[in-house]
């Protein structure tokens, strides 16, 4: 069995979809489904069950996905080993300014747990850069939100956030179980600086242009709210002060976090990142 090939499998077994892990994969659908099926042939035995929604794992392809995990993540300590004896042992990290989130946490402590004595350097940056320096050259990857323009960047997605509403706890809509953003259409929103990458500012004013005081952190937006009663979005089930609260939004999609880094970079350090990433948020 090669190595692409399992990778290939892993990601259809986690997506239970084989246009959402070709998607992934960055590869049009059939070499895939030729791939899953030549490796159904060496392992003499059917893998996944064919829904008209999607796929399930068979009772041998549950068993492989344990063992190709492990033989994976092994393959990824080889790589990062052999880089880190020639000298390539530093990772640099881009990190968003979006508070205290449990998956960073679960990360870290993943990370670090398999790759001891790798250098590891964290570069938190503010909200205006949605790809913490990526297109700069100033990190190796980014663990970020989406969406923003993704040309000649590749990226993953970790896990997707309901958002809401951020207001004053005393606001008179504080009190709605949910909202539509209609009914926030008079409100002053906050803004990202000028320049700040389109998708970003767009999703987080609702799609629309807005008006209000420009902001460049996560403290700043809840401070523009105590103070000026500014609207702002937030993803759900991050701590706020008792000043403050969000209403979910029922017409917006959900906030994506998602690991990037630049396309074509075969750095075997942050291809082990973005496979510990998955695993780290799928918990």
């Amino acid at each position: 069995m090669e190595l692409r090939t399992l990778r290939y499998f892993v990601a259809v077994a986690e997506e239970l979809h084989f246009g959402r892990a070709a998607t992934r994969l960055h590869m049009s659908q059939p070499p895939l489904s030729r791939a899953v099926k030549q490796l159904e042939a060496e392992v003499g035995a059917l893998l996944f069950a064919r829904t008209p929604t999607g796929v399930t794992l068979t009772p041998v392809g549950t068993v492989l996905l344990d063992e190709a995990r492990a033989l994976l993540g092994h393959a990824d300590r080889v790589r990062v080993r052999v880089s880190a004896a020639a000298g390539a042992a530093t990772i640099t990290i881009g990190i968003l300014d979006d508070g205290t989130d449990p998956g960073v946490s679960r990360l870290a402590a993943a990370y670090r747990r398999n790759h001891p004595g790798i250098d590891i350097r964290i570069r938190e940056t503010d909200l205006s850069d949605p790809t913490c320096g990526l297109r700069a050259g100033l990190v190796d990857v980014a663990l970020t939100r989406a969406p923003f323009d993704e040309t000649a960047l590749t990226v993953r997605t970790l896990r997707a956030d309901p958002v809401g509403a951020l207001l004053r706890a005393d606001d008179p809509l504080a009190r709605r179980d949910g909202l539509r953003l209609a009914e926030l259409g008079d409100r002053r929103w906050f803004q990202f600086p000028q320049g700040t990458d389109p998708a970003w500012q767009s999703y987080w004013n609702g799609g629309r242009p807005r008006e209000g005081p420009v902001v460049r952190a996560v403290q700043e937006c809840l401070q523009a709210v105590l103070w000026n009663g500014t609207v702002g979005m937030a993803p759900l089930g991050h701590d706020l002060p008792a000043e403050l609260t969000v209403v979910p939004l029922t017409d917006m999609p959900p906030s994506r976090v998602v690991a990037a880094w630049n396309e074509g970079d075969a750095n075997p350090l942050i291809r082990s990142f973005i496979e510990t990433a998955t695993t780290a948020y799928r918990h």
